[in-house]
Protein backbone atom coordinates (compact mmCIF):
# COMPACT_ATOMS: atom_id res chain seq x y z
CA UNK A 1 0.00 0.00 0.00
CA UNK A 2 1.54 3.18 -1.20
CA UNK A 3 2.07 5.91 1.48
CA UNK A 4 -0.97 8.03 0.11
CA UNK A 5 -3.07 5.44 0.35
CA UNK A 6 -2.17 5.05 4.09
CA UNK A 7 -3.16 8.68 3.95
CA UNK A 8 -6.45 8.27 2.29
CA UNK A 9 -7.68 5.43 4.74
CA UNK A 10 -6.37 7.11 8.01
CA UNK A 11 -8.80 10.09 6.94
CA UNK A 12 -11.50 7.97 5.79
CA UNK A 13 -11.11 5.99 9.24
CA UNK A 14 -10.53 9.20 11.91
CA UNK A 15 -13.11 11.95 10.24
CA UNK A 16 -15.82 8.76 9.87
CA UNK A 17 -15.57 8.78 13.73
CA UNK A 18 -15.88 12.08 14.52
CA UNK A 19 -19.43 12.66 13.56
CA UNK A 20 -19.85 9.91 16.63
CA UNK A 21 -17.88 12.79 18.53
CA UNK A 22 -19.25 15.77 17.82
CA UNK A 23 -22.45 14.79 19.32
CA UNK A 24 -21.35 15.27 23.04
CA UNK A 25 -19.93 18.63 21.69
CA UNK A 26 -22.98 20.58 20.62
CA UNK A 27 -25.24 19.30 24.15
CA UNK A 28 -23.93 21.22 27.01
CA UNK A 29 -21.18 24.15 25.47
CA UNK A 30 -22.21 26.37 23.20
CA UNK A 31 -21.12 25.38 19.65
CA UNK A 32 -18.91 28.43 18.70
CA UNK A 33 -17.44 27.82 22.52
CA UNK A 34 -16.40 23.93 21.62
CA UNK A 35 -14.56 24.75 18.71
CA UNK A 36 -12.29 27.38 20.56
CA UNK A 37 -11.14 24.83 22.65
CA UNK A 38 -10.93 22.36 19.75
CA UNK A 39 -8.98 24.45 17.03
CA UNK A 40 -6.93 26.13 19.93
CA UNK A 41 -5.77 22.43 21.82
CA UNK A 42 -5.24 21.64 17.81
CA UNK A 43 -3.08 24.87 16.72
CA UNK A 44 -1.03 24.17 19.82
CA UNK A 45 -0.14 20.94 18.89
CA UNK A 46 1.41 21.41 15.78
CA UNK A 47 3.10 24.69 16.45
CA UNK A 48 4.74 22.73 19.39
CA UNK A 49 5.46 20.34 16.22
CA UNK A 50 6.51 22.62 14.42
CA UNK A 51 9.07 23.70 17.11
CA UNK A 52 10.24 20.64 17.59
CA UNK A 53 10.85 19.93 14.19
CA UNK A 54 11.86 23.09 13.24
CA UNK A 55 9.49 23.58 10.64
CA UNK A 56 9.75 27.31 8.88
CA UNK A 57 5.98 29.22 9.50
CA UNK A 58 4.22 31.17 7.00
CA UNK A 59 5.86 34.72 6.38
CA UNK A 60 4.76 38.03 4.79
CA UNK A 61 1.37 39.56 4.48
CA UNK A 62 0.28 37.36 1.12
CA UNK A 63 1.25 33.98 3.12
CA UNK A 64 -0.53 34.97 5.79
CA UNK A 65 -4.02 36.46 3.95
CA UNK A 66 -4.37 32.91 2.75
CA UNK A 67 -3.74 31.32 5.62
CA UNK A 68 -6.31 33.46 6.96
CA UNK A 69 -8.96 32.53 4.53
CA UNK A 70 -7.92 28.92 5.58
CA UNK A 71 -9.01 29.53 9.10
CA UNK A 72 -12.46 30.98 8.04
CA UNK A 73 -13.45 28.45 5.30
CA UNK A 74 -11.52 25.18 6.94
CA UNK A 75 -11.34 25.70 10.50
CA UNK A 76 -13.74 28.10 12.08
CA UNK A 77 -17.60 28.99 10.49
CA UNK A 78 -17.61 25.59 8.28
CA UNK A 79 -17.33 23.53 11.49
CA UNK A 80 -19.66 26.60 13.05
CA UNK A 81 -22.68 26.06 11.37
CA UNK A 82 -22.11 22.39 11.21
CA UNK A 83 -22.22 22.20 14.99
CA UNK A 84 -25.68 24.34 14.61
CA UNK A 85 -26.87 22.01 12.17
CA UNK A 86 -26.14 18.51 14.50
CA UNK A 87 -28.37 20.12 17.11
CA UNK A 88 -31.16 19.65 14.64
CA UNK A 89 -30.42 16.82 11.85
CA UNK A 90 -29.06 13.16 12.88
CA UNK A 91 -26.09 12.31 12.07
CA UNK A 92 -26.55 10.26 9.19
CA UNK A 93 -27.91 13.49 6.94
CA UNK A 94 -24.83 15.46 8.19
CA UNK A 95 -22.92 13.07 6.60
CA UNK A 96 -24.79 13.09 3.35
CA UNK A 97 -24.50 16.27 2.95
CA UNK A 98 -20.92 17.24 3.90
CA UNK A 99 -19.74 14.37 1.12
CA UNK A 100 -21.51 16.75 -1.51
CA UNK A 101 -18.24 18.47 -1.50
CA UNK A 102 -17.10 15.73 -3.89
CA UNK A 103 -18.79 17.13 -6.28
CA UNK A 104 -18.15 20.87 -5.27
CA UNK A 105 -14.10 20.40 -4.95
CA UNK A 106 -14.72 19.05 -8.87
CA UNK A 107 -16.60 22.66 -10.04
CA UNK A 108 -15.09 24.68 -7.85
CA UNK A 109 -11.72 23.07 -8.89
CA UNK A 110 -12.57 23.91 -12.31
CA UNK A 111 -13.33 27.45 -12.01
CA UNK A 112 -11.27 28.57 -9.71
CA UNK A 113 -7.88 26.56 -9.96
CA UNK A 114 -8.72 25.50 -13.78
CA UNK A 115 -8.10 22.05 -13.51
CA UNK A 116 -9.66 20.17 -16.02
CA UNK A 117 -12.81 18.10 -15.63
CA UNK A 118 -11.82 14.47 -15.18
CA UNK A 119 -14.26 11.98 -16.51
CA UNK A 120 -13.26 9.03 -13.91
CA UNK A 121 -13.64 11.57 -10.97
CA UNK A 122 -16.57 13.06 -12.12
CA UNK A 123 -18.22 9.35 -12.94
CA UNK A 124 -16.79 8.05 -9.32
CA UNK A 125 -18.55 11.06 -7.34
CA UNK A 126 -21.68 9.92 -9.56
CA UNK A 127 -21.19 6.68 -8.22
CA UNK A 128 -20.60 7.10 -4.44
CA UNK A 129 -23.45 9.88 -4.46
CA UNK A 130 -25.82 7.58 -5.39
CA UNK A 131 -24.74 5.02 -2.92
CA UNK A 132 -24.85 7.44 -0.08
CA UNK A 133 -28.03 8.54 -0.56
CA UNK A 134 -29.27 4.73 -1.09
CA UNK A 135 -27.73 3.92 2.63
CA UNK A 136 -29.53 7.12 4.16
CA UNK A 137 -32.21 7.27 1.80
CA UNK A 138 -34.85 6.05 5.18
CA UNK A 139 -33.79 9.07 6.91
CA UNK A 140 -33.87 11.65 3.66
CA UNK A 141 -37.68 10.11 3.30
CA UNK A 142 -38.35 10.86 7.25
CA UNK A 143 -37.29 14.17 6.96
CA UNK A 144 -40.09 16.47 7.87
CA UNK A 145 -40.61 20.47 8.36
CA UNK A 146 -40.22 21.16 11.63
CA UNK A 147 -38.99 24.17 13.00
CA UNK A 148 -36.05 24.95 12.38
CA UNK A 149 -34.65 21.54 10.21
CA UNK A 150 -35.06 23.45 6.71
CA UNK A 151 -31.95 25.93 7.88
CA UNK A 152 -30.41 23.51 9.99
CA UNK A 153 -29.82 21.74 6.04
CA UNK A 154 -29.33 24.84 4.19
CA UNK A 155 -26.69 25.89 7.15
CA UNK A 156 -24.85 22.27 6.60
CA UNK A 157 -24.81 23.29 2.71
CA UNK A 158 -23.17 26.33 3.72
CA UNK A 159 -20.67 24.69 5.30
CA UNK A 160 -20.10 22.16 3.03
CA UNK A 161 -19.05 24.96 0.36
CA UNK A 162 -17.31 26.64 2.66
CA UNK A 163 -15.13 23.35 3.48
CA UNK A 164 -14.42 23.25 0.22
CA UNK A 165 -13.10 26.74 -0.80
CA UNK A 166 -10.73 25.71 1.98
CA UNK A 167 -9.54 22.85 0.30
CA UNK A 168 -9.24 25.00 -2.98
CA UNK A 169 -7.19 27.81 -1.03
CA UNK A 170 -4.66 24.39 0.77
CA UNK A 171 -4.30 23.39 -2.59
CA UNK A 172 -3.14 27.08 -3.90
CA UNK A 173 -1.25 27.54 -0.50
CA UNK A 174 0.85 24.04 -1.13
CA UNK A 175 1.66 25.25 -4.72
CA UNK A 176 2.86 28.79 -3.30
CA UNK A 177 5.10 27.15 -0.93
CA UNK A 178 3.16 27.12 1.89
CA UNK A 179 3.79 23.72 3.92
CA UNK A 180 0.77 21.66 5.10
CA UNK A 181 1.56 21.74 9.00
CA UNK A 182 2.78 25.20 9.14
CA UNK A 183 0.17 26.59 7.54
CA UNK A 184 -2.40 24.33 8.81
CA UNK A 185 -1.01 25.43 12.56
CA UNK A 186 -1.18 29.58 11.72
CA UNK A 187 -4.97 28.61 9.88
CA UNK A 188 -6.15 26.65 12.92
CA UNK A 189 -5.39 29.75 14.95
CA UNK A 190 -6.63 32.33 12.97
CA UNK A 191 -9.57 30.00 13.24
CA UNK A 192 -9.56 30.03 17.24
CA UNK A 193 -9.21 33.76 17.20
CA UNK A 194 -12.28 34.15 15.07
CA UNK A 195 -14.34 32.14 16.97
CA UNK A 196 -13.56 33.53 20.32
CA UNK A 197 -14.23 36.78 18.69
CA UNK A 198 -17.62 35.42 17.68
CA UNK A 199 -17.95 34.12 20.61
CA UNK A 200 -17.56 37.71 22.74
CA UNK A 201 -20.08 39.78 20.07
CA UNK A 202 -22.73 36.78 20.39
CA UNK A 203 -22.34 37.54 24.33
CA UNK A 204 -21.62 33.45 24.78
CA UNK A 205 -21.52 32.44 28.16
CA UNK A 206 -18.52 30.69 29.15
CA UNK A 207 -18.40 27.68 30.61
CA UNK A 208 -16.74 23.76 30.23
CA UNK A 209 -17.94 20.44 30.36
CA UNK A 210 -15.91 18.52 32.36
CA UNK A 211 -17.50 15.18 31.77
CA UNK A 212 -15.68 12.32 30.74
CA UNK A 213 -17.43 12.34 27.41
CA UNK A 214 -16.85 15.67 26.66
CA UNK A 215 -13.18 16.04 27.55
CA UNK A 216 -12.67 12.55 25.43
CA UNK A 217 -14.91 13.67 22.86
CA UNK A 218 -13.05 17.16 22.68
CA UNK A 219 -9.08 15.64 22.97
CA UNK A 220 -9.74 12.96 20.11
CA UNK A 221 -11.42 16.01 17.77
CA UNK A 222 -8.59 18.19 18.23
CA UNK A 223 -5.75 15.28 17.74
CA UNK A 224 -6.95 13.31 15.67
CA UNK A 225 -9.98 14.72 13.76
CA UNK A 226 -8.00 18.31 13.64
CA UNK A 227 -4.22 18.15 13.92
CA UNK A 228 -3.74 14.79 12.39
CA UNK A 229 -6.39 14.41 9.92
CA UNK A 230 -6.31 17.50 8.20
CA UNK A 231 -2.16 17.08 8.23
CA UNK A 232 -3.02 14.07 6.48
CA UNK A 233 -5.97 15.00 4.29
CA UNK A 234 -4.38 18.59 2.86
CA UNK A 235 -1.29 16.68 2.04
CA UNK A 236 -3.13 14.87 0.10
CA UNK A 237 -4.80 17.30 -1.80
CA UNK A 238 -1.21 18.57 -2.75
CA UNK A 239 -0.21 15.11 -4.07
CA UNK A 240 -3.90 13.67 -5.87
CA UNK A 241 -5.82 17.45 -5.88
CA UNK A 242 -8.78 18.68 -3.92
CA UNK A 243 -11.27 16.56 -6.29
CA UNK A 244 -9.67 13.03 -5.37
CA UNK A 245 -9.25 14.00 -2.35
CA UNK A 246 -12.57 14.91 -1.43
CA UNK A 247 -13.92 11.22 -2.26
CA UNK A 248 -13.07 10.47 1.19
CA UNK A 249 -15.87 12.10 2.24
CA UNK A 250 -17.79 10.13 0.20
CA UNK A 251 -16.58 6.96 2.30
CA UNK A 252 -16.90 8.47 5.67
CA UNK A 253 -20.67 8.08 6.21
CA UNK A 254 -19.78 4.36 5.11
CA UNK A 255 -17.70 4.18 8.31
CA UNK A 256 -20.22 6.11 10.39
CA UNK A 257 -22.65 3.76 9.54
CA UNK A 258 -20.28 0.77 11.23
CA UNK A 259 -19.88 3.10 14.33
CA UNK A 260 -23.94 3.18 14.52
CA UNK A 261 -23.88 -0.62 13.89
CA UNK A 262 -21.68 -1.43 17.09
CA UNK A 263 -22.72 1.28 19.24
CA UNK A 264 -26.61 2.77 18.34
CA UNK A 265 -27.73 -0.92 16.81
CA UNK A 266 -27.73 0.74 13.38
CA UNK A 267 -30.17 -1.89 11.24
CA UNK A 268 -28.46 -2.89 7.71
CA UNK A 269 -30.87 -3.44 4.78
CA UNK A 270 -30.73 -4.26 0.90
CA UNK A 271 -30.49 -0.46 0.26
CA UNK A 272 -27.58 0.18 2.38
CA UNK A 273 -25.83 -3.09 0.97
CA UNK A 274 -26.46 -1.62 -2.28
CA UNK A 275 -25.42 1.82 -1.29
CA UNK A 276 -22.06 0.86 -0.24
CA UNK A 277 -21.37 -1.37 -2.71
CA UNK A 278 -21.47 1.66 -5.37
CA UNK A 279 -19.30 3.93 -2.80
CA UNK A 280 -16.70 1.02 -3.25
CA UNK A 281 -16.80 0.83 -6.89
CA UNK A 282 -17.03 4.91 -7.12
CA UNK A 283 -13.66 5.15 -5.42
CA UNK A 284 -12.07 2.82 -7.44
CA UNK A 285 -12.88 4.42 -9.99
CA UNK A 286 -11.64 7.87 -8.30
CA UNK A 287 -8.26 6.21 -7.08
CA UNK A 288 -7.25 5.00 -10.27
CA UNK A 289 -5.85 6.30 -12.81
CA UNK A 290 -3.97 9.35 -11.04
CA UNK A 291 -3.50 12.30 -13.27
CA UNK A 292 -0.49 14.68 -12.87
CA UNK A 293 -1.60 17.96 -11.21
CA UNK A 294 -1.55 21.04 -12.90
CA UNK A 295 0.92 24.02 -11.35
CA UNK A 296 -1.40 26.84 -10.66
CA UNK A 297 -0.53 30.40 -12.35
Amino acid sequence: MTNSALLYCGVVFIWGSTWFAIRFQVETVAPELSLVYRFGIAAMLLLVWCKIRGLKMPTGLKNHVLCLILGISLFSFNYLFFYLAALKLTTGLLAVIFSTMTVMNILNGAVILRHSLDLRVTLGAVFGLAGICLVFLPELISLDRREGVVSAVLLSILATYLASLGNITSSYNQTSGIDVIPGNALAMLYGTFIMALYSWIAQTSINFDSSFHYIASLLYLSLFGSALAFTWYLTLIGRIGPERAAYATVLMPVVALVISTLFEDYQWSILGAVGVALVITGNIIVLTGQRQLPQHS
